[in-house]
């Protein structure tokens, strides 16, 4: 995770997101189009931080956690074929455990 490509600025993070669900709770298997957006995520890059007052407050979250984040948060890019969103930390809710 430390050698990612990007490196976001400021108070941005970039998010790998879990993989949709397959099969629903009671068995059925999923189309693409019936799969939920993942809500959860593992932290791979954070910014610097974000400048309150003429000086850089670090981000609460940082590499390898497991967050929590809005439905539509965020922003979809694409690295060497993988998926990934980049978002700001005030998107993210919690992290996981």
């Amino acid at each position: 995770m430390a050698d990612f490509k990007i490196k976001p600025l400021a108070d941005r993070v970039i998010v790998k997101p879990m993989p949709a669900e397959e099969v629903s709770k009671g068995g059925i298997i999923l189309p693409d189009s019936a799969k939920e957006k993942p809500i959860e995520g593992t932290i791979v890059a954070v910014g610097t931080g974000r400048v309150e007052d003429g000086k850089t407050v670090e981000l609460t979250v940082k590499n390898g956690d497991k967050v929590l984040y809005g439905k539509y948060s965020g922003t979809e890019i694409s690295v060497e074929g993988e998926d990934y969103l980049i978002m700001r930390e005030s998107d993210i809710f919690g992290i996981i455990g």
